[in-house]
């Protein structure tokens, strides 16, 4: 077992193991350990979920993207391959990076991957599906499920840089995902963390059987995990939907 820091094991004092705390208690346990780990830089706030699926089945696969309130407290760099008028409009919504055939070709001899979203029109995918073994697991790959190909590319754009954020479970039934900086004040943490939990809930699949969500945690990116009081999150989720 890997050796744990002084600021690390302090910080891992203040939760208690044995207790399910509610989004609001854990946001201000983690606001807690960012003063006691004393980190030189503004750490992510990261959600990690663990689902009641099995992903090797095709009914029970999880993924979508959320657009987070309060976005990511970062900029997002976003590559479009589109080519002719839809590249234009690609180019006047923002987009760092616009290209088509030349970009395509750039990222497999190079594996360049120095973007954080990645948009296609649909008629480029035939050409942007030889990317699926540099781009797919990297969480780059462009998907009809996850808004990132599409027509309409000056909103999914927009949303990109807003904070749009995708999500897919992993082999053993988990979710990770960012849902910002532990600089945010409060609210906006938990309006974040709350819109997260929502989109899981919202994707489940038909496969899934009795209760989807099993388990919910929160940690920031080099601390101790929060368990999270799972009926309480679901049910708060509930009424803000209401």
């Amino acid at each position: 077992m890997a050796r744990r820091g002084k600021k690390y094991v302090e910080a891992a004092k203040l939760v208690d193991k044995s207790k399910r705390y509610t989004v609001e208690e854990a946001v201000k346990l983690l606001k807690e350990m960012e003063k006691v780990l004393q980190r030189r830089f503004d750490e992510t706030v990261e959600l990690a979920m663990r689902l009641n699926v099995d992903p090797r089945y095709a009914d029970q696969m999880v993924r979508g993207s959320v657009v987070l309130p309060h976005g990511l407290g970062k900029p997002i760099k976003v590559v479009v391959f589109a080519e002719g008028e839809d590249a234009k409009k690609a180019e006047e919504a923002g987009a760092d990076v616009v290209g088509g055939e030349e970009l395509i070709n750039k990222i497999l001899k190079e594996e360049w991957t120095d973007f954080d979203v990645a948009i296609a029109t649909p008629e480029m995918m035939p050409k942007v599906a030889k990317l699926g073994r540099i781009l797919g697991p990297r969480g780059l790959m462009p998907s009809p499920k996850t808004g990132t190909v599409t027509k309409n590319v000056e909103q999914a754009i927009k949303e990109a840089k807003k904070g749009r954020v995708e999500f897919k479970v992993d082999k053993a039934g988990n979710i990770h995902m960012p849902v910002g900086k532990v600089s945010f004040d409060e609210q906006k943490l938990i309006e974040n963390i709350y819109a997260a939990i929502d989109a899981v809930v919202r994707a489940r699949p038909p496969g899934a059987k009795g209760q989807y969500v099993k388990n919910i945690a929160l940690s920031l990116t080099m601390s101790p995990s929060v368990r999270i009081d799972v009926n309480d999150a679901l049910k708060k989720v509930q009424e803000m939907a209401a």
